[in-house]
């Protein structure tokens, strides 16, 4: 019987895929945002969904919701967001702004997970920022968790992504476990310097392999189109490929047309952005959108997410493609990320690159699960069998068809409603204007 483990903060599912290919069953989600939670379930059908907070979220909830009864947790993860501020003489985590940290706690000790992995910005570790971790640290010691110190932050480069991203991982174990140790670098640091080329996978490893968006009308009205002819691919476009039983490590092999080119509307720039995108030397910002253009020969920046709606709506900021003079779509980021073309995102551009920047690195997420599986002794086996994707109407739902169908209230009706017709005004002025910015590369009022 494969271990289990329970995902909060979801998100579209970095962590969770991560956790189900080093051998782990993903039967419980918690993510806040419907368009996130409904994602997930397409890509994760057989993984129970909980749409909502994990304020006031029980343990008992996610049990019942999951069907797993009384059976051990293995493993809790997740990435609470926190501000890591606090008024002078209080403790932090007792701050309003990262209750979410104090929910992750809370939870943990009510699942009695043996193990869990929190994971967090590389912020977290210095300044006034480094208070969280001490009391965080300093909470679980209190409900009977150790957690493996120093900490570690890891970089995704070091683990088989194409893209420098660094994220802080804590690891903790119920006293009287083994703790994990933090898992071995596949590259050395100084193999992925921006100065030299890396020894890992680079964007044109990639991204070669892949059509041009931009030679297909289709994808100006749709996010998929068939395509049977692909150019030659590197070893890591073939493992995104999935064209080995080995690409699916210890996860579920899903139920896919590999003949359809996904996540890939266009982004119809102006001729004036396509000059200066295509006068930019690669490793460069674009002076203009501030766009980063990829080095075909090296490694991307770190894909941002943007913001939600509640903090104006900003728009990720696509890099700009090594070889042409475009933002790379929404399947190009998650190539940059490790994510296989099996996986599905949201259909539209906004929503499907804020979730990839959202996530941890699939490959990352595997190899620090797979040193949980090592503490707890397992040998990891992969299941038998296929699993069929989820409908894909979840991927082209927008905010309230999502929330309908979930069953929650609109969390951006909710947001409006407190903030005024005022400030809802300024934030939809506010992401014309942005969503002008990123797609035309147009300055100015």
């Amino acid at each position: 019987m494969r271990p289990i483990g329970i995902d909060l903060f979801a998100g579209a599912g970095g962590l969770s895929l991560g956790f189900e290919q080093a051998g782990f069953d993903v039967v419980a989600a918690v993510e806040i945002d419907p368009i996130h939670s409904a994602v997930h379930a397409f890509n994760f059908p057989n993984c129970a969904v909980l749409p909502r907070s994990v304020e006031g979220l029980t343990g008992a909830a996610i049990r019942k919701a999951a069907g797993i009864g009384k059976r051990r947790v293995d493993i809790v993860f997740g990435g609470a967001p926190c501000q890591g501020f606090s008024l002078i003489g209080h403790r932090v985590l007792d701050d309003p702004r990262n209750s979410l940290v104090r929910e992750f706690v809370r939870i943990v000790d009510e699942l009695k997970t043996s193990y869990f992995v929190f994971e967090n910005v590389k912020g977290l570790t210095v300044g006034r920022h480094r208070a969280v971790l001490d009391e965080l640290i300093a909470a679980f010691d209190a409900i009977g968790y150790q957690v493996r110190l120093p900490w570690c932050v890891l970089d995704a480069a070091d683990y088989g992504v194409p893209q420098h991203r660094e994220r802080l991982f804590l690891y903790g174990a119920r006293k009287g476990l083994p703790l994990p140790e933090y898992p071995a670098r596949l590259t050395s640091p100084a193999d992925n310097d921006w100065r030299s080329q890396p020894k890992g996978p680079t964007c044109r490893d990639a991204l070669g392999d892949l059509p041009d968006a931009d030679q297909f009308e289709e994808l100006l009205e749709s996010d998929q189109v068939r395509h049977g002819r692909w150019r030659e691919m590197s070893a890591y476009a073939r493992e995104m490929r999935c064209l080995t039983n080995d690409s699916w490590h210890y996860g579920y092999v899903r139920r896919w047309n590999p003949a359809m080119l996904t996540s890939s509307t266009r982004t119809d720039h102006s001729e004036i952005s396509r000059g200066r995108f295509a006068e930019t030397a690669p490793g460069q910002i674009e002076p203009i959108s501030r766009f980063f253009k990829l080095d075909g020969k090296g490694l991307s920046n770190t894909l941002r997410a943007g913001t939600d709606a509640a903090r104006g709506a900003f728009t990720s900021p696509r890099p700009i493609h090594y070889a042409l003079p475009r933002c790379v779509t929404v399947r190009e980021m998650a190539r940059l990320h490790g994510f296989p073309d099996w996986f599905r995102f949201h259909a539209t551009k906004w929503h499907g690159a804020r979730q990839i920047g959202n996530a941890v690195p699939p490959p990352l997420a595997r190899a620090v699960a797979g040193a949980v599986m090592t503490a707890l002794g397992i040998e990891a086996t992969r299941p038998a069998g296929k699993m069929a994707l989820g409908d894909t109407a979840l991927i082209q739902m927008v905010m309230s068809e999502a929330s309908e169908y979930f069953g929650v209230e609109n969390p951006i009706a909710r947001r409006d409603r407190k903030s005024g017709a005022k400030k809802r005004k300024q934030h939809e002025i506010e992401a014309l204007r942005q969503v002008v910015r990123e797609e035309f590369a147009i300055v100015g009022n």
